[in-house]
């Protein structure tokens, strides 16, 4: 045994050696590559600065918009009723269709109008009659009283008989207007042009009788009204802003510009404008009440559907715009990363008052041709504090995922921000 192992060992030596260094060349290598640069020398010198995306402020004219729930509503409202009593014949109309102002509608039995109809017009043929048989009473007598053929009194009497008989005739035909009217009731004709609704009556119900019976609603959906409220703080807040020239009005124009988003988020293509808003406040809920008008050729709009309203009553001059991931809000305040010329960081406070678009509107503490850092916090996080960085453009990423370049301040802001701050934005 002592023999056969002594042969193994001798067989493997060689091998064993040339492994050995093998080895030893790999460790020597990878310590020289480990080894600290030197000044000077090939690797040497201070590691390149990181990279952040920055954007640069710029002032512009910012368009302050406020974001507030409402409710659509159609311009106008006609209910269709039932004017003359009797019993519904047929429906002219298809249900949930556009009418024209005029259209008929509804028809109902006309027979008891006609007969009253005819009725009315007999009685004026009569008082007609009469009416002639006592102007000439009256005439005859004329010329008799004059001679004292008559006396006086036959004559007064006749000449009251003439104007009884003329307005009795006046009755008849306003008798024979009134019939007429009625029997053009049972006709029902939509009063305005508009979508109507379904029926709210069937064929041989009984309507009119006693009370103008509801048989259906038109709407005039274009264009279409839209209801909200503002808090009467925040219409307080714009006008002092107004009249200390801070803002100035969209376009020059009192009637601000109105957008509505839908329930599923998304922007309706067509901008309404605001009519009026309410000069009282209400007592119990602090608000103020707005409308606008929407124009709806299409019908997308229906009454009664809750929307988002995006209101502009104004404009911020010389305002900056910055990413919202480029401001940290929390209860302290607002603040954000600026760098110098010299790639030195400084944590800036700001006073932000709205946002759009994920951008902020700065108001207060940001200058213009300052660089304001957007991304690469994750970089800093590994890097000891006052390391000096390398400013480069942010690009703003694309709805795709490429990037893209990204404006220096965005042209659009949005609502006043009320109540607590929103969370912390998250950074890159």
């Amino acid at each position: 045994m002592p023999l056969l192992h002594v042969s193994r060992q001798s067989s493997f030596s060689p091998r064993l050696a040339i492994v050995a260094a093998a080895v030893v060349l790999v460790l020597a290598a990878c310590s020289k590559g480990d080894a600290p640069a030197g000044p000077g020398g090939a690797g040497g010198g201070a590691p390149p600065a990181p990279e952040v995306g920055v954007v640069v402020a710029a002032p512009t004219d910012v368009g302050l918009v406020t974001e507030l729930p409402g409710r659509l509503e159609a311009s106008r409202v006609a209910q269709v009723r039932a004017r003359a009593s009797g019993i519904l014949l047929k429906r002219e109309f298809r249900e949930g269709s556009d009418v024209k102002a005029g259209q008929l509608l509804f028809r109902i039995d006309p027979a008891p109008l006609v007969a009253a109809a005819q009725n009315a017009q007999a009685t004026l043929a009569r008082a007609e009659a009469n009416a002639v048989q006592a102007k000439a009473l009256a005439d005859r007598y004329k010329p008799l009283v004059e001679a004292n053929a008559v006396s006086k009194q036959e004559y007064a009497t006749a000449v009251a008989s003439q104007k009884t008989a003329e307005a009795d005739v006046a009755a008849g035909r306003a008798a024979v207007q009134t019939a007429k009217i009625n029997l053009g009731y049972a006709d029902v004709t939509s009063p305005i042009a508009g979508r109507i609704g379904r029926a709210l009556v069937t064929e041989g119900a009984l309507v009119g009788q006693g009370d103008a019976t509801e048989l259906a609603v038109v709407q005039q959906i274009n264009p279409m009204y839209v209801n909200f409220t503002q808090s009467a703080s925040d219409v307080l807040k714009l006008r002092r802003a107004l009249a200390a020239g801070q803002y100035k009005r969209a376009n020059g124009e009192e009637a601000a510009s109105v957008n509505v988003v839908l329930e599923d988020g998304t922007d309706y293509a067509l901008p309404g404008k605001l009519l009026f808003s309410d000069l009282t406040v209400d007592s119990t809920t602090g608000q103020v009440t707005l409308r606008a008008e929407v124009p709806n050729p299409k019908g997308e709009l229906l009454p009664g559907l809750y929307v988002r309203v995006r209101l502009e009553q104004a404009q911020a001059t010389n305002a900056i715009t910055v990413p919202q991931q480029a401001v940290t809000r929390t209860q302290q305040g607002d603040t954000l990363s600026v760098v110098s010329a010299d790639g030195k960081i400084s944590q800036r406070t700001v006073k932000i008052s709205a946002a759009k678009d994920n951008q902020w509107v700065v108001l207060d503490g940001l200058k213009a041709g300052e660089q304001v850092m957007v991304d690469g916090f994750q970089k800093l996080q590994m890097m000891p504090p006052g390391t000096p960085v390398k400013a480069v453009p942010w690009k703003k990423p694309a709805p795709n995922g490429a990037a893209q370049p990204a404006a220096p301040a965005a042209s659009a802001a949005a609502a006043p921000a009320s109540g607590p701050a929103p969370a912390t934005a998250e950074k890159k």
